[in-house]
Order: structure tokens, then sequence, then C-alpha cells
């Protein structure tokens, strides 16, 4: 299994919709990934000292294989991106895994 995780920085200024995100932005990702998509888990970043959460979320999208997952996404890149005004207006930060376990 492959995760692309995607976080989005708690910045100054930031903003982030989660009723958009949970109710617009997954649903979207869902049927446009489609079947390439094996599971998907968001978290929202707590603000708690003395551990502050850097990311206001994180999300993680598994896929059975880099193949699958680039395939995926690079069919559907300007949809899910173009998404991205409606509910943050900062830029994620993405990172590609193997998952071990």
């Amino acid at each position: 299994m492959v995760k692309l995780i995607v976080l989005y920085p708690r910045q100054e200024g930031s903003t982030f919709d989660m009723a958009y995100y949970r109710e617009k932005h997954l649903p979207m990702t869902r049927r446009l990934l489609g079947d390439a998509l094996k599971g998907v888990s968001v978290e929202q970043g707590v603000k708690s000292d003395p551990w502050p959460a850097p990311y206001e979320v994180v999300c993680h999208l598994l896929f059975e294989s880099l193949e699958s997952m680039g395939a995926a996404l690079t069919a559907n890149l300007p949809a899910l991106s173009g998404d991205i005004p409606n509910y943050t207006n900062v830029a994620p930060v993405f990172q590609v895994g193997e998952v071990l376990e």
C-alpha cells in the first residue's frame, strides 16, 4: 500500500472551512479517484499546550500502488487542486510513503 499524505500547515492568517472540506471536497475526491482509492482518513489538528498542532488538517489517502495512485491523480489533479481555494487559503504540503505496517 501507498499513502499520499496531504498536510495543511497552520499559519498566521490561514483559514480552513472544515464543513466544505468534509461535505464537498472529500466526496468529490472519493468520486474522482474511484476504485483506485482504498481508504481515506482525516485529522483536524488540536490547539493544545504543550503540543500545538503545526497542521490545521492532515488527510491520508491510501492506494494499492504508486502506479494506481499516479494514474488516478494525474487524471483528476486539475479538478482536485482547483477546489482548494474553496476551503483554504494555504498551499498544502504532500508526502508519499510506503505503508509498512
